[in-house]
């Protein structure tokens, strides 16, 4: 494999790519949880805040409507002005000083004598254009209008800090910005370089039962802490939630105070919002593994569901309810659908964290990544259905299921990529097959097939110090 054409798969999953059925969900917690922690880490000082003026839409130049994009940079370390450039991609979140001074592009800046730039996906935290998150303007948020700010941002910045035509730039990015990263090279090979993608997802899905394969698979495997013991006691909770959903308002109140539910489990609805929310929780204790800040991780998991008590797994999945309730600062668990719906319909933009409403958009008009459980191995409840998914892109902007399925497969054929990978949920949808992953920071801890594959990598960037970039 050609080393500007590389594409590293290691899944530090970024965002909180589980196909949302409600905003604030606790996968979506959990995430900005570990976010927030690991940025909390190390000093700020060296980043320095930017802004671009980018076209609102790029790809009509008679509309004139432009909007300030923001990024991040860290010089600190960089051998200015021909020493290569790390372009960090955002997602769909808001990016803070740590994406310049965290992560891959920080942890290996000091050696390349790299300068590192993050630059903010449009419409999240702050590079929302004038006129908020109604529908006529998410109408230009989309994963190609990223790219285009990308190539655009790409020009300008080498023109603001004077980077030589000779700097070699690679864009890094993980999960959904993941993909931007590879797409960034595969669409613009004369401006980027080489791509370090992490978790990438590059293949859109309409259906995506195989998430739900990748958790069962991980909750089995003793190298992260899992059994089969573990993984069925997963699915003998799951099971005794759906049949205490069914049996009536006195067990429903039960299920109600044991997983310390928000509201009441009357409606069908509600019930699935609330199953959900645990099938999240489980899914984020697998994607979040391990990660500094965590709250539970899949040994922790385990451990609980297969205590000995006498509430069986039921009751060890209402302790780890409790741990991440209390980690994350949430009074009980969302189980309110109509809550969720009036969530996603809220066109306010917010600073900070995720951007629900708009990252839902983009399931509906792009991507899909509804994670379903019809799958023979999926340990939770059959209730998750693509049509229930569906539904609510009907309901949030008024989409129809033919129209989210034209779209996902429109994505397929703009922006190619199919592969394979291995542990993390997501790797199904990843570039290539990856040795043991966990993420792109490297830790005493982590296993010896990860620690070589990352040696690789170190060995794939020493072209960084002779290569010849063409002129822009």
């Amino acid at each position: 494999m050609a080393p500007a054409a590389a594409l590293l798969l290691a899944p530090l999953l970024l965002g909180s790519l589980w196909g949302l059925s409600a905003a604030g969900s606790l996968l979506s917690r959990f995430g900005e949880h570990v976010r927030e922690a690991q940025a909390e880490l190390g000093e700020q000082s060296s980043a320095r805040e930017g802004w671009l003026w980018q076209p609102l839409d790029p790809f009509n130049s008679s509309d004139r409507r432009s909007f300030l994009q923001r990024y991040w940079v860290n010089a600190g370390h960089w051998r200015a002005p021909d020493g290569p450039v790390f372009l960090h991609i955002g997602g769909e979140g808001s990016l803070g000083p740590s994406s310049v001074l965290k992560g891959h592009p920080g942890t290996l800046a000091p050696h390349w004598g790299a300068l590192v730039i993050s630059l903010e996906h449009r419409f999240y935290g702050h590079s929302v254009p004038p006129g908020g998150l109604g529908l006529e303007q998410l109408r230009f948020l989309s994963s190609r209008h990223a790219l285009a700010d990308v190539a655009s941002a790409r020009v300008h910045l080498s023109r603001i800090y004077n980077i030589s035509a000779s700097s070699p730039w690679v864009s890094f990015g993980g999960s959904y910005a993941g993909s931007l990263a590879a797409w960034a090279r595969l669409k613009f090979p004369h401006l980027i370089w080489a791509a370090v993608a992490s978790s990438a997802p590059v293949q859109a899905q309409l259906d995506f039962s195989s998430y739900n394969r990748g958790v069962s698979r991980s909750l089995a495997d003793p190298t992260v802490g899992g059994s089969l013991k573990c993984r069925r006691a997963v699915a003998l909770a799951f099971s005794e939630l759906d049949r205490g959903l069914s049996e009536g308002t006195e067990a429903r109140a039960a299920l109600q105070s044991a997983v310390r539910a928000c509201g009441a489990l009357e409606a069908p609805e509600d019930q699935a919002e609330l199953l959900e929310q645990l099938e999240g929780l489980v899914g984020a204790a697998v994607q979040y593994d391990q990660q500094a800040g965590a709250p539970l991780d899949v040994r922790g998991l385990c451990h609980l569901v297969l205590a000995n008590r006498s509430g069986g797994p039921l009751s060890g999945l209402r302790d780890a309810v409790q741990r991440v309730l209390q980690a994350l600062g949430l009074p009980c668990l969302p189980s309110s659908r109509a809550a969720a719906v009036a969530a996603l319909r809220d066109t306010r933009p917010r600073a900070t964290g995720p951007g629900d409403r708009q990252w839902f958009y983009q399931t509906c008009t792009e991507f899909g990544y509804y994670i379903t459980c019809q799958d023979p191995s999926c340990p939770f409840s059959r209730r998750s259905v693509l049509s229930a998914q569906l539904q609510l892109c009907a309901q949030v902007f008024g989409l129809s299921p033919a129209s989210v399925a034209e779209a996902v497969a429109r994505t397929n054929t703009l922006l190619e990529g199919q592969g394979r990978g291995d542990i993390d949920p997501w790797h199904v949808l990843g570039v290539l097959r990856a040795p043991r992953p966990r993420d792109m920071v490297g830790r005493s801890s982590d296993p010896l097939r990860l620690r070589l594959g990352r040696q690789k990598e170190w060995g794939a960037g020493q072209w960084l110090d002779s290569i010849s970039v063409p002129s822009l």
